[in-house]
C-alpha cells in the first residue's frame, strides 16, 4: 500500500461526543470518506458533519483545526487519510 500523504491529525478526542479534531494538511469536506489510522487500528467513515469554531461548515481548509464527528474513537495522534 503505498504511503500517502495524510489528510491531517487528530489532535483531540473527545469521547463522549464521538468527535475528533483534525488539524488540517488538505482540504476536507463534508461526504468525503476518510481513513482514520493509529498504529495497527484503522477504520474507513464517512464525514457526515464538521464544525469549525463550533459553526457548522461543509468544507475545512488547510491549517484548520475542524471538529469531525466518527464512528470509532479517533485518538490523538492518529492520522487521517483519503480512504480510496
Amino acid at each position: 500500500m503505498p504511503k500517502d500523504n495524510p489528510i491531517g491529525k487528530v489532535v483531540h478526542w473527545y469521547d463522549r461526543l464521538g468527535v475528533a479534531v483534525v488539524k488540517l494538511n488538505k482540504a476536507l469536506k463534508v461526504g468525503s470518506q476518510i481513513k482514520v489510522k493509529r498504529g495497527d487500528e484503522e477504520f474507513t467513515d464517512t464525514v457526515t458533519s464538521m464544525q469549525l469554531d463550533h459553526k457548522s461548515v461543509n468544507a475545512g481548509k488547510k491549517g484548520e483545526e475542524v471538529a469531525v464527528k466518527v464512528s470509532q474513537p479517533a485518538k490523538e495522534g492518529a492520522e487521517v487519510y483519503a480512504a480510496k
